[in-house]
């Protein structure tokens, strides 16, 4: 995998500056906002080192490309688009969750105000479509295309729907955990889904292979999100960029909250601190102990790694016994043990 992600992160990167270029001097800082974001200047416009993040979804595009006997070369606009697409979103999501840090750095509204920040994630939206489009001038087949488009498209409305399935739950005292699976479809386990499917799309899959392709990457993409809560409540600050507690008191309807607020002993103990019209840092203690008492954290992680275990079972059904051999299975067992 290490070797994978070392011959194909940088045509990827010269992939997304290409598509994020912007040349014209009145729009420098537009796009110099964007590449703030991106981490490739800092807020100043300057270039600078940064590490790139995961750079999970198009990562998993060009190994689901390659598994299926394509070449990646043809999969790096998909690729592209699908981490502008990525970006985009996490633009908005600081702006709707108002996080004034990510990644260690502050966010794009935080140092540009809200009106750029959501200008600057429209236009991220929009490049994201005209990096896939860039799959013509790879050879890539017009039907194919149109089919990696139309999935494209639909993860887009996913997208939002999960985003504001989201934010309508931290308004609600109460969530069902098919709810919450309902959200994190949306939010998270589309985009991953369609990342995998579009690679072997263009990679030349069959139809079965390809749904199968598509399931693998939805269920890890729920178990991702499942982890992500688990981070957003016990994960080191130091490791993930962001505040600890920070779900607990914006009142996130993660899953491990989800699981104390429904605990049939605790429940009400919880339900009783999170109705409090005010919660702060120093009232997280009480909060770790609550949850420590409905058992939330073993819950959530064996969820999440059932969720890992049928986007195996998936993988095996898409790639016969090459799966256990494959990038795709080796980036699933990394990802299970990820602390960021």
């Amino acid at each position: 995998m290490k070797q994978f992600s070392e011959q194909w992160l940088p045509p990827l990167e010269a992939e997304l500056r290409a598509v994020l270029a912007g040349n014209e001097p009145a729009t420098a800082a537009h796009y110099g906002m964007i590449h703030y974001h991106m981490g490739w200047v800092d807020a100043e416009f300057r270039p600078v080192t940064l590490p790139a993040g995961k750079r999970l979804r198009p990562l998993l595009c060009l190994m689901a490309c390659q598994e299926v006997g394509g070449d990646p070369v043809q999969a790096l606009p998909a690729a592209a688009a699908l981490e502008i697409l990525h970006n985009f979103s996490l633009v908005h999501d600081d702006i709707e969750d108002g996080d004034e840090r990510r990644r260690h750095r502050p966010t794009v509204w935080a140092l540009w105000g809200i009106p750029q920040a959501i200008n600057a994630g429209d236009a991220m939206f929009a490049l994201a479509f005209a990096a896939l489009q860039r799959l013509s001038a790879r050879g890539v087949a017009p039907e194919t295309v149109l089919a990696a488009l139309q999935l494209f498209t639909e993860t887009c409305v996913a997208l939002t729907e999960g985003q504001h399935l989201d934010m309508a739950f931290e308004q609600r005292a109460w969530v069902s955990v098919d709810e919450y699976m309902r959200m994190i479809q949306g939010k998270t386990a589309a985009l991953i889904g369609a990342s995998v499917a579009i690679g072997g799309l263009i990679g030349g899959a069959a139809q079965g292979v390809d749904a199968s392709l598509r399931r693998f990457g939805q269920s890890i993409g729920l178990a991702f999100q499942i982890q992500d809560d688990v981070l957003g409540v016990w994960g080191d600050p130091t490791v993930t960029g962001k505040a600890a507690g920070a779900d607990i008191l914006r009142r996130k309807k993660s899953l491990p909250l989800l699981h104390a607020l429904n605990h049939p002993i605790h429940g009400d103990a919880f339900r009783s601190f999170l109705s409090r019209p005010e919660l702060a840092a120093d009232d997280l203690p009480e909060a770790m102990e609550l949850l420590a008492r409905t058992a939330s954290y073993e819950y959530a992680t064996q969820q999440m790694h059932c969720l890992y275990q049928a986007g195996l079972d998936a993988l095996q059904e898409a790639l016969g016994e090459r799966a256990e051999r494959s990038l795709l299975w080796a980036t699933a067992q990394w990802l299970m043990h990820r602390q960021m």
